[in-house]
């Protein structure tokens, strides 16, 4: 069994982008520059956007935090999202999900400028992506791909399980997999609440890439022997233990599938840092028009 060290490979990546930003700099051309807006205080939308600002720091970029309470009508939000597509400094930017329920994420989304979805979420990406055109690329999803890419995982003619529909990963994960790519030309299975026998599929699987988000859903009997484990899964469950009083679980009952793997990624440490590199990837990307 290999563990995937996500944390280890975003490091290197991160290095990889500065070293490009420092080119661009160095030829006379502008710092990219990733915007996020954080409405109201959720505490997975907290870390996850500071640690988005730190990886700005980390790769060079210039990073701006626009901060709201969770009380801004949909009107202003919409309003701030079309201020920033016509800001010509701003490469890219996201609306960190989720919002308040007063407005609606769809709308939103689609606001933003394709061109500046750095999310890889507007129906332009997603819809350039079902059909394998150049686009900004869903971060989960495409982090997971440079870990198979990294560690020479054979994905072609293999049976991939994704379990999981959400237009954030599932549906994106799926997509990329079957593409005429390497990593990808595998065929591909997606499992979601109305599957019937979710675990004979996976036992079937070569590939099992969990995002239902659902702690220690995939367990050893789930699982072949020799089969590739990616855990999208990062649940918050109460641990008095730890200072923060709760610690992250993901979707595979980690402990007892490992052993059987051939390789597979820790939670935290797995996916988790290679979704905010790959967000640093589209701001690059981006801030140098390489897709549009």
């Amino acid at each position: 069994m290999e563990l995937i060290d996500g944390k280890a490979i975003a490091a290197t990546i991160k290095k990889e982008i500065a070293a490009e930003v420092e080119k661009i700099i160095a030829q006379g051309g502008k710092r990219p520059h990733l915007a996020a807006i954080l409405v109201g205080h959720d505490g997975g939308s907290e870390t996850y956007v500071a640690n988005k600002v730190r990886a700005c720091e980390e790769c060079g970029f210039t990073s701006t935090l626009i901060r709201y309470e969770d009380d801004i009508t949909e009107e202003q939000l919409l309003a701030k999202v079309d201020e920033l597509n016509n800001d010509s400094d701003i490469d890219g930017f996201i609306v960190q999900l989720p919002l308040p329920k007063h407005i609606d994420e769809q709308k939103i989304t689609e606001a933003i400028d394709y061109r500046k979805d750095v999310d890889g979420f507007h129906p332009v990406n997603a819809g350039r992506l079902a059909i394998g055109l150049p686009c900004f690329l869903s971060a989960t999803p495409n982090g997971i791909m440079e870990l198979l890419r990294r560690y020479n995982i054979e994905t072609k003619g293999k049976k991939c399980v994704v379990l999981g529909r959400s237009n954030i990963v599932g549906k994106p994960m799926a997509s990329l997999m079957m593409q005429k790519q390497i990593p990808g030309d595998a065929t591909v299975t997606v499992c979601h609440s109305h599957t019937q026998d979710i675990a004979g599929e996976c036992r079937n699987a070569d590939i099992i890439i969990a995002a239902l988000g659902q702690p220690h859903f995939v367990k050893a009997d789930m699982v072949k022997e020799g089969a590739v484990i990616i855990d999208v899964g990062t649940t918050r469950v109460p641990n008095a233990t730890r200072k923060q009083g709760f610690r992250l679980c993901g979707d595979v009952d980690f402990e007892n599938v490992a052993p059987k793997c051939s390789f597979i990624t820790p939670v935290p440490g797995g996916v988790g840092p290679m979704t905010i590199v790959s967000l640093m990837k589209n701001t690059l990307l981006a801030a140098t028009h390489q897709i549009y």
